[in-house]
């Protein structure tokens, strides 16, 4: 069931969310200062390729200052409005019965796109 959601993600949208995460994350390692937002950036455009059977944890012993520091600064310069922007597809697709699923996964991703420090991709 994860394979045929995947591929029904990747049609309707999915695909082009991944090559837009891979180009802004490919875009901010150009600076050494951006490389850290750059590489979380991979991370969301990974799980945007394959949200459906992939889960979001806390990385363990990664609770510290840094991670938090680096969070408020991804929330301040930009994370907010893409959180905000998986929050509203969510919504939207919550409305009906079968876009219940795919809402899940921008719930996900909203989990990961707001916070993104401290978190990692769990393949179960």
């Amino acid at each position: 069931m994860n394979l045929l959601g995947n591929i029904i993600w990747l049609i309707f949208g999915g695909f082009f969310t991944f090559i837009g995460y891979m180009t802004g994350g490919l875009a901010c390692c150009l600076t050494i200062i951006g490389i850290p937002f750059g590489l979380q950036l991979f991370k969301i455009g990974i799980l945007t390729l394959m949200p459906f059977g992939t889960q979001v944890r806390e990385r363990p012993g990664s609770s510290g200052c840094l991670a938090a520091v680096m969070n408020i600064i991804w929330i301040l310069f930009g994370g907010i409005w893409i959180a905000l922007g998986h929050l509203l597809f969510g919504f939207l697709l919550a409305i009906t019965i079968i876009g219940i699923p795919f809402a899940r996964q921008h719930f996900k991703l909203l989990t990961l796109t707001f916070t993104p420090f401290g978190k990692e991709l769990y393949y179960p």
